[in-house]
Order: structure tokens, then C-alpha cells, then sequence
């Protein structure tokens, strides 16, 4: 998207808000939640022309991540702020807010920051979104850069507000869709294991409880995963307890 987003009629920026969150929707639902992140930064910097760089942070387990950046002097700013313990983007989560630092270089919430990311980075101005990510395990934040101090307009904070908003729902469907295929493939391969169990308490007269020792041992043994154990057994009634590289 070009510099002149702000000069097209209200329809029209609608409509490109729409299309562009559509296209979002449609990459999400052919990826996973891994790739979510990358889709929702790739965007940022197209909806917020003024955003040199822009880039999502997580936080689990007391830990901030960068999980996707569009470059990496984002990467790097964001860095210096998880070193740091402090910044705009920390904050946002932390105190679930908004920050639009207009000048780092002076912005007196954060001196050490400010100073080292304008010297070393060139950045001068942010805009930092908590993103909600309900029935997921993770908080995040959306952050954009630019260079000039005072670069985020009203209009930047309401698209970067919108994108932040949409971006997590569209976030939390993949993650879920991840779920669901999850428990799927457990579910598929808790059955197949079962049958196994089933198979050699037919053919040997064991318990259940048995059954399933000698597959656990079978797996430690040959170094293979309980379920492609249980597969063998299924497929051919037969079960290889010798330990991997032994006759």
C-alpha cells in the first residue's frame, strides 16, 4: 500500500481494510499458528505505510519472544527492550494498553531505551497494541517502528487498533484449528494403541495392563515411537522387544 492511504475517501480505505483482512483470513486458513505471526506483521507494514518495521512479541512462562518481525532492526529493538525489562512493547502487555511514544530520544518513560534505540537503530517513534489471545496460553503485542519522531498519526493508531484486534481473532482460529488437529491425531493414535493392546492380549493371554508394558518396553527398546510399535502390531500381530542393536 502506498503513502497515500490517508488522502483516499472513507469507502475506499474501508474497502482496502476489508480486502486486506479477508486475504489475511484466507493465508491463516491454509497455514498454522506457527506462520500466523509472520502473516500478521507482513500486513502491519503494508497497512501502516509509515512503519519502517513492525513485529509481534510473546509472552509465556515469564519470557518475552519475538515471534515474528519484519525485519530484523525489529528484532533488534525489540531485544534491547527484553534486556531491558522496559519499553513500549513490554509495556503494552504487561499494563494491557496502548503506547505512541512520538519521540524515543526524549520520551522520559523510557530514557535508557529511548536513548540506545534512536543511536544504535536509527527509531524514533512506536506504536505498541496488546493483542487478546483468548484460549491460548500466550499474551502478545503488535509493535511498528519508524524513523521520524511523531511519524503515527490518529489514523495509523486506528489502523494499527483494527489490525491488532482482527489479527488476534484470526491468530486464535489457527491456534485452535492446531488444537483440534492435535487432539485428532491423538485421539486416531490412543485407538490404535488400544487395538494393539487388544491384539496381544487375544494372542497371549495377558492383561491389559500386561499388554501395555510390553508395548512401552518394545518402544524404549528399538528406539521407536509407542504408536508406529503399535502399528506392527496391528499389521502383524508380532511384537520385537529386543533392545535396538542387539541379535
Amino acid at each position: 500500500m502506498s503513502d497515500t492511504t490517508s488522502d483516499l475517501s472513507v469507502p475506499d480505505r474501508l474497502r482496502g481494510v476489508a480486502e486486506d483482512f479477508d486475504r489475511l483470513g484466507r493465508e491463516l486458513g491454509r497455514g498454522d499458528a506457527r506462520n500466523a505471526f509472520g502473516a500478521v506483521t507482513r500486513l502491519a507494514v503494508e497497512r501502516v505505510p509509515r512503519a519502517r518495521a513492525a513485529s509481534i512479541t510473546t509472552l509465556s512462562h515469564n519470557r518475552f519472544v519475538t515471534a515474528a518481525a519484519s525485519d530484523d532492526v525489529a528484532r533488534r529493538a525489540d531485544a534491547m527492550q527484553y534486556e531491558l525489562g522496559s519499553g513500549p512493547c513490554v509495556d503494552a502487555i504487561v499494563e494491557h494498553t496502548i503506547y505512541q511514544p512520538q519521540d524515543l530520544a526524549s520520551d522520559e518513560r523510557w530514557p535508557e531505551y529511548g536513548r540506545r534505540v534512536a543511536s544504535e537503530l536509527g527509531l524514533r517513534s512506536m506504536l505498541s497494541f496488546r493483542m487478546n489471545l483468548e484460549w491460548t496460553d500466550l499474551v502478545a503485542g503488535l509493535n511498528f517502528y519508524a524513523d521520524e519522531p511523531g511519524a503515527f498519526d490518529d489514523d495509523d493508531l486506528a489502523e494499527g487498533l483494527l489490525l491488532t484486534t482482527h489479527a488476534a481473532q484470526a491468530v486464535q482460529a489457527a491456534h485452535l484449528r492446531d488444537r483440534v488437529d492435535n487432539l485428532e491425531r491423538a485421539l486416531s493414535s490412543n485407538r490404535d494403541i488400544g487395538t494393539a493392546v487388544g491384539v496381544l492380549v487375544a494372542q497371549h493371554k495377558l492383561t491389559r495392563d500386561q499388554a501395555f508394558d510390553l508395548l512401552r518396553i518394545a518402544s524404549q527398546n528399538t528406539n521407536r515411537k509407542l504408536h508406529d510399535v503399535a502399528l506392527d502390531v496391528i499389521d502383524t500381530g508380532a511384537l520385537d522387544v529386543t533392545p535396538h542393536g542387539h541379535p
